[in-house]
């Protein structure tokens, strides 16, 4: 659909002062100007998309705001004014006397065709919250979707500030045959936002600029009465939107939780971990980048649980191009984030299994299929279940690591996977903790170029075997027995390294107590020290060389 732009800009510089306004049409180029700024004892400047130009080498004056003032609409509680049957938009300054000594004039711009990049979200009867930096075009984006949803359904809006539908009584005809129910002051929105819920049987509610606790609330109770919601907030990704205490319920909220032993250990996480409070208000968030670029989360509760848990997350980027055409796409996944913090790059926490996922890439981890349980008496772990025959094969470059114990461990396993000997045919890269803490170039290259990055805590087989388990996702059946032999057998491997010299200290993966001190008991014996680090569920055991025994 062709875009087609109306602003009845003559109206707004019919009030400013005039010889401000000739300045305004001698510099031309209308269709870019965005604002007029006149503040008291400065030069007065215009706005464009690419910049701020002077528009007077003289100083603005307490006449020319109090001639502009005249020919306004009435200024309400939030500062702004309009004129009549416009959208341009009078915000004004005011000293600590109340008097008005700057004032912001905004273009209002009705843009017809503008959402027709997302026509089939807004037609979906989801519920859609906007974000993005002021000025972006979430309220263009949020006027026009009324007007296109107006034709088939019951569309109130709630219009705060009358930025979407004009100054005055009449609405702009850029809301087409949506009705528009006007709030008397902004701290009453939450009012008037469960007033059009039960007065007036609206299919559809569009409100502008969610910015109180009151307002979120009012919104999740619409959202259950099943009204559609679409609205814009304040906030430029989900990222900073979870990180605001005001409005995170918006998309859910987020709360701390204490796991048992048992679920942080599965997890391999710490015990409080942040989680999702309740389902999300908006089922759909879409983040403006620019006028023409959208990212888009279409499932708000899956990509807020996977920014909590530090999974990779994926957003859906839309574009529409200078032709015209429209592109969608899957943007890269980004780089798995710590529990609702910055980890720091050489913390020492790190997962059950004794490695940590340390950057961003986008391989996908192999599926799953049943496969006949192993006989019971195996002293080796077997899996219950396999990766599917025709799964990718994953290419792996061990720095550090031993290949040849990666590879007998891949085929105990039977999972697709080959060493590979130069970072650029690599899917994942392989090391230890020692190894990537020093950040060699290797380690500093495979995370520019978004490689995957798996950290063990030392080079034993039960180390690399525990990465092959969770990377494809391999079943085993979970008696004690076999969560016992395993630890005992990493123990051994430990102290031989450690008496072969090849390490000083090794760390052990993370035990419950009972195994530790079966660990503790089996190094003694071995004439070597053990220590034991860290908080459960992550308590684990740290062997040395040097013996403190009698």
């Amino acid at each position: 659909m062709e875009q087609h732009i109306t602003d009845d800009l003559p109206s707004l510089l019919a009030v400013l002062p005039p010889e401000i306004a000739d300045a305004v049409e001698e510099i031309g180029r209308l269709d870019d100007l965005l604002e007029v700024i006149l503040d008291l004892g400065r030069v007065p400047t215009a706005r464009y998309t690419d910049g701020e130009y002077t528009l007077l080498n003289r100083e603005v004056v307490q006449e020319d705001i109090d001639l502009t003032v005249m020919q306004v609409g009435e200024f309400d509680a939030d500062n702004r004014a309009g004129i009549e049957r416009t959208l341009h938009r009078i915000s004004g300054l005011r000293n600590r006397r109340g008097e008005i000594v700057g004032l912001t004039c905004r273009v209002g711009r009705a843009v017809y065709g503008t959402i027709d990049i997302i026509e089939d979200i807004i037609q979906s009867g989801r519920s859609i919250l906007f974000l993005g930096k002021p000025g972006v075009g979430k309220t263009t984006m949020l006027r026009e979707a009324a007007r296109v949803l107006a034709d088939s359904k019951r569309v109130v809006i709630v219009d705060t500030s009358n930025e979407i539908g004009g100054d005055g009584d009449v609405s702009h005809p850029a809301v087409g045959k949506a009705r528009r129910m006007q709030v008397p002051t902004p701290s009453l929105q939450h009012e008037v936002m469960i007033e059009a819920v039960e007065n007036h049987n609206p299919e559809v509610i569009v409100i502008d600029e969610i910015g109180r606790e009151l307002e979120a609330l009012a919104a999740r109770t619409i959202a259950e009465r099943g009204v559609q919601l679409i609205g814009t907030a304040h906030g430029i990704t989900l990222d900073n939107l979870l990180l605001n205490p005001t409005l995170s319920d918006l998309v859910g909220g987020i709360e701390s939780v204490t796991l048992s032993d048992e679920e942080a250990r599965r997890r391999g996480t710490q015990k409080t971990v942040l989680e999702r409070r309740a389902p999300p208000t908006f089922e759909v968030l879409i983040e403006i980048q620019e006028r023409n670029l959208l990212n888009i989360h279409q499932d708000v509760a899956l990509a807020v649980d996977s920014l909590l848990r530090g999974r990779p997350l994926s957003t859906e980027t839309r574009r529409r191009e200078a032709d015209g055409k429209i592109t969608v796409e899957q943007a890269k996944h980004d780089a798995p984030k710590s529990n609702g913090r910055k980890r720091r790059k050489d913390e020492q926490e790190l997962p059950q299994g004794g490695y940590s996922f340390r950057a961003g890439g986008n391989h996908k981890k192999p599926q799953k299929q049943a496969d006949p349980p192993p006989p019971a008496d195996s002293d080796v772990p077997v899996p219950t279940s396999a990766p599917a025959e025709n799964a990718r094969t994953l290419q792996v470059y061990p720095y550090g690591i031993a290949r040849n114990r990666l590879i007998d461990s891949a085929r105990t396993f039977k999972v697709p996977l080959r060493v590979v000997d130069t970072l650029k045919e690599a899917d994942v890269l392989l090391t230890l903790k020692n190894f990537y803490r020093r950040s060699p170039r290797l380690v500093v290259d495979a995370e520019q170029k978004g490689i995957p990055i798996y950290v063990l805590r030392s080079n034993t087989v039960t180390q690399i075997e525990d990465f092959l388990i969770d990377y494809f996702n391999l079943d085993f059946a979970q008696e004690d027995d076999h969560q016992l032999s395993r630890a005992l057998r990493e123990v051994d491997e430990a102290i031989d390294a450690v008496l072969a010299g090849s390490n000083e200290t090794i760390d052990l993966s993370p035990q419950k107590a009972s195994i530790r001190r079966q660990q503790h008991e089996i190094v003694r014996r071995a004439k070597l020290s053990s220590h034991s680090y860290g908080k459960e569920p992550q308590r684990h055991l740290r062997i040395f060389r040097d013996y403190e025994g009698g």
